[in-house]
């Protein structure tokens, strides 16, 4: 887990229409330079504050896109780690993309943990090794999942999906 230091007293304390100021005094002052992604399973506080919602992988290619278009510094992915990384992973490398909840994970990008995935690659090709299989094994991950298991894939000439395909 990522150590993360405790919010302010003044931030936790705060009511919600004094933290809804100090966010809009924020992006006054930041412009252009910052754009706010929520997913669309955040609240309604959150998604108010919000430059574009939807999903996890519609909101790292929208964000990309901007930050192509506009002098983006910073982008806040109001989500999950896959998912900032996955805009990460798209958007120009002068962009600083922040989660502001490093605890904010996905049970389902989880389930796949790096080391496990090494396991059982070897574990495959062993057993298929074994039978005298001569074919390609082809791994192909899920969207969300981590940039760790991705690059994985990636370099074990994989893909990455969707569920609309």
């Amino acid at each position: 887990m990522l150590w993360q230091p405790s919010l302010p007293e003044r931030y936790t304390k705060a009511d919600p229409a004094s933290l809804a100021r100090d966010i809009a005094d924020r992006r006054q002052r930041l412009g252009d330079r910052l754009v706010i992604l929520g997913h669309h399973y955040q609240t309604d506080a959150v998604i108010k504050h919000a430059d574009l919602t939807g999903d996890s992988l519609k909101l790292s290619q929208l964000a990309a896109k901007v930050c192509r278009e506009k002098p983006v510094e910073y982008l806040i992915f109001c989500g999950v780690h896959f998912m900032a990384e996955t805009a990460d992973m798209l958007s120009p490398e002068e962009v600083a993309v922040i989660l502001p909840d490093l605890s904010a994970g996905c049970s389902m990008a989880d389930m796949a943990q790096y080391d496990d995935c090494l396991y059982a690659w070897d574990a495959i090709h062993k057993e298929l090794d074994r039978q005298g299989f001569a074919g390609r094994v082809i791994p192909i991950t899920y969207v969300n999942s981590s940039a760790a298991i991705k690059a994985f894939v990636g370099a074990h000439g994989g893909a990455c999906c969707t569920s609309s395909n």
